[in-house]
């Protein structure tokens, strides 16, 4: 009688762990298609053209970002309080499929459009995150965090390479700026079929609490972030931690963004060859995922994020040394490689360093602490860039050299945020962080 009546659990446990993967396995199609390979360098260079496309995608993305982090810790401790963060991961995916859907409508010269319905989209991608992400812990158990995180990287990298390849041989075979703009239909719905296992396979953690007389979700949520606000003076190495990850999130975040402009800009590489280059970057992404998922649970969290971090460091420093196209895409899959071990395994830690109970409000103030970040970094980079190229114009260079010159200087910033965030990362203490969130747990 008692093996069979843990039979169903161990099941649905399966069928969670199988949901958030293949939640992912959509969600990155996103990334890799919109952000990454296709969208990315058409608003860049078609719908605006030139260095003013660099700034305009800057200051898209830290739009998007700054509104993530003015709702997501709010949002974040009402699916807490609620038992709803299913509820939540569902309203921001929709939101997200419908305006990468729109994106079909924005041509050359819509400017306005392709930055709103882009912003929309990416409030969509990044809020939904913040709930997909809480989930973490509500379906793992501390010690099987790194590899469940690392599996969902890496499968959800396999999704984007899928997304990418059928959206290249479209490209490939037919091509045209109609076949780009049905690209982004094509990820819409990949999106959604990917997310069906999510909705119909998970079931909300928690118990659902009961508003008091004179309360209702908001003035709950603002209490619930009051009293952290207060208590996270307990969570030292928490904060330590979200303090280097502000830092060097910065630098991973720029490195996304700006990876295919970088391509097209420095080494003029066109859709094809950007969709190619992105395919390898998420095939040694599902590595990197893979490999430091293992390495964070049976070494240590903080030991495969600094390796990882450092690899980043040794990657954007020979980019500016590298002439050759062969030489960045090499380049572009170490990158890969570490990328994903930087954010697999700082998703797990800031699971191990939280109180359970709590999760969603912790990862909504991780989702600010990012979001704050990827607001920072992207607009600084945007700025550099088009500052730069437009200082060397004034100076008699050619416009494609001084933009070349622009997209160069920008991307050795990244390496500040990426070395300064490692340095504070060393002064974290994980094993007394995770004691305090377990016991803070037990306390609750």
């Amino acid at each position: 009688m008692s093996v069979s009546a843990t039979l169903p659990v161990e099941r649905a446990t399966r069928r969670e762990h199988w949901a958030w993967y293949l939640y992912d396995f959509g969600n990155s199609a996103f990334a890799a298609v919109i952000l990454l390979a296709v969208y990315a360098t058409y608003f860049q260079g078609t719908v605006v053209g030139g260095a003013e496309g660099s700034r305009l995608w800057g200051l898209s993305i830290g739009i998007a970002m700054l509104v993530v982090a003015i709702i997501s810790p709010v949002l974040g401790s009402i699916a807490d309080f609620s038992a709803s963060k299913k509820e939540f991961l569902f309203f921001f995916t929709i939101i997200c499929i419908i305006f990468t859907a729109l994106l079909f409508f924005v041509r050359q010269g819509s400017v306005f459009t392709g930055m709103l319905f882009f912003i929309l989209a990416e409030i969509g991608y990044r809020s939904s995150q913040v709930f997909y992400d809480s989930i973490l812990p509500d379906i793992a158990k501390p010690e099987e965090m790194g590899r469940i995180s690392g599996n969902g990287w890496a499968i959800g990298s396999f999704g984007g390479i899928v997304c990418l390849l059928i959206v290249l041989a479209l490209i490939t075979l037919i091509g045209g700026q109609f076949i780009v703009r049905i690209s982004f239909v094509i990820t819409a719905v990949f999106f959604a079929i990917s997310t069906i296992p999510m909705f119909v396979w998970y079931k909300n953690h928690g118990t659902r609490q009961n508003l008091k007389d004179h309360e209702n979700h908001i003035t709950v949520a603002f209490g619930r972030l009051s009293r952290t606000f207060k208590e996270l003076k307990n969570f030292r190495e928490l904060l330590k931690f979200f303090a280097a990850f502000l830092i060097y999130n910065d630098g991973i975040i720029m490195t996304l963004d700006f990876a295919a402009i970088y391509g097209a800009v420095m080494y003029g590489l066109e859709s094809q060859q950007l969709i190619i280059f992105m395919i390898i970057v998420q095939v040694t992404s599902v590595i990197g995922a893979y490999l430091f998922g293992i390495l964070a649970d049976r070494v240590q969290g903080k030991l495969s994020l600094a390796i990882s971090l450092i690899l980043m460091i040794a990657v954007i420093t020979a980019l500016y040394f590298n002439k050759t196209l062969t030489g960045f895409f090499i380049l572009g899959g170490v990158a890969g490689f570490a990328l994903t071990g930087v954010q697999s395994v700082s998703r797990m830690l800031v699971g191990q360093l939280s109180p359970k109970d709590r999760s969603g409000e912790f990862y909504g103030f991780f989702a600010v602490i990012g979001r704050t970040s990827s607001f920072i970094g992207p607009a600084i980079y945007g700025w550099l860039a088009a500052e730069i190229a437009i200082s060397f114009e004034s100076k008699g260079y050619l416009v494609e050299a001084a933009e070349k010159t622009g997209q160069q200087i920008a991307m050795q910033s990244v390496n500040i945020f990426l070395i300064i965030g490692l340095i504070i990362l060393m002064f974290v203490n994980f094993r007394k962080g995770q004691k305090t969130s377990i016991e803070v747990t037990n306390e609750g």
